[in-house]
């Protein structure tokens, strides 16, 4: 029988027929069964939208699917996630400096697949968005703060259709920044405050592009409007108090400085997740951020977030693979590299919880000059 359905809604062994809606024109070479999620998040990356499927000849899923994977499967399907979310992200930067109305199609698909990975497993994306270019901050922010924003909304149990919309937003919450100017956009030292005027004015930016986008949830459009206010009342653009501000516009507060201040950019290093937390903290103190939302974020996240790194006490570097809700100072991790003899040793799986070695600090893979991206292709392998 044949089935019209959103490619989002495709799964692994479906039978593609024919594609019946797209934004681009991206030809079928021939009619098959979906291999793996790749496939799914090719068609999203070219622009395709509906396709028809014929559900006699669906093939069953293997036990190599999404459930059954290995933790290195899931990455490697997370971080094809993220690539395709990045070209997509290019695409509504370009639109928007060219005045062009925003495609809300591919956003949706490839913000749907996200979600769907995280409900499924919430690690392998939080250990993708630890792999970041320094020379891409802007285009990987907001892709990373709304798989924040996600991962948060899922711990928060907001319902699907909530988070689908808090992740649209999210993603495209910073694009007004591409109508700054690039001297002010990126300058490394303090702004002045006409700079800073300026800068202030992506958020104005942001909420026109994003009202003029066809098919937009007011929802979506709120949670981009409200990252950069303030319970205080003294954030912009609108100077919202606080009893104003919606949960979802706390949220997404949270979100967004998390991740502006754990990045590394081209002038600055990021700072470690125990730093991060320790900020985020602080300006709760300050009625700038909700307190009781900032510490279940930081519960959400655990003390020592997947993918970041730390230091035990044996001298041994390791990647936090999956935290413990009952003991959160007490990760999963894998151990790698020796900081003592800074070199990579054989990999070891530790319970924390079970094990002697505890954890010391969180570090930077900069501190020790090493590369996240080889860091997760190494544990790839291992895996």
């Amino acid at each position: 029988m044949l089935k019209e359905l959103n490619v989002s809604e495709l799964k692994i062994g479906d039978y593609v027929v024919e594609i019946t809606k797209q934004s681009a024109k991206y030809t079928l070479t021939n009619a098959g069964n979906i291999k793996n999620d790749r496939v799914i998040n090719n068609l999203i990356a070219k622009g395709v939208q509906r396709v028809v499927i014929d559900t006699d000849k669906t093939l069953t899923q293997p036990l190599s699917s999404k459930e059954d994977k290995s933790l290195s499967d899931q990455i490697r399907d997370a971080k094809d996630i993220f690539a395709v979310a990045k070209e997509i992200q290019k695409k509504v930067f370009k639109d928007a400096t060219q005045g062009r109305p925003l495609d809300l199609s591919p956003i949706t698909e490839i913000t749907d697949r996200a979600i769907d990975e995280i409900f499924k497993n919430s690690n392998a994306l939080a250990n993708v968005i630890n792999i970041r270019n320094k020379d891409e901050y802007l285009l990987e922010h907001s892709i990373s703060v709304s798989i924040l924003i996600t991962i948060f909304a899922k711990y928060l149990n907001l319902e699907k259709t909530i988070i689908q919309q808090l992740a649209i937003g999210a993603f495209l919450h910073d694009v007004g920044k591409i109508l700054v100017p690039e001297e002010v956009l990126n300058k490394p030292g303090k702004l002045t405050e006409d700079e800073f005027i300026i800068m202030k004015s992506h958020v104005n930016h942001s909420i026109d592009i994003i009202q003029n986008t066809p098919g937009i949830s007011a929802l979506s459009l709120e949670v981009a409007a409200l990252h950069h206010e303030k319970l205080n009342g003294q954030g912009y653009p609108y100077n919202i108090p606080g009893d104003h501000i919606s949960l979802h516009g706390r949220m997404i507060a949270i979100c967004d400085i998390f991740d502006a201040l754990t990045a590394s950019r081209c002038y600055k290093q990021g700072y470690t997740h125990n730093k991060a937390f320790s900020i985020l903290k602080n300006l709760a103190e300050q009625e700038h951020l909700d307190s009781k939302l900032v510490a279940q974020f930081i519960q959400c996240m655990g003390v020592y977030p997947v993918g970041s790194l730390v230091e035990l006490n044996s001298g041994k570097i390791a990647i936090v693979e999956e935290i413990q809700p009952e003991d959160l100072i007490s990760p999963k991790v894998k151990a790698f590299y020796s900081a003592k003899h800074h070199h990579f040793i054989e990999t070891k799986y530790i319970d924390l919880a079970k094990s002697e070695d505890f954890i010391v600090k969180g570090v930077r893979p900069d501190d020790l000059n090493l590369d996240m991206n080889k860091i997760i292709e190494e544990l790839l392998i291992e895996g």
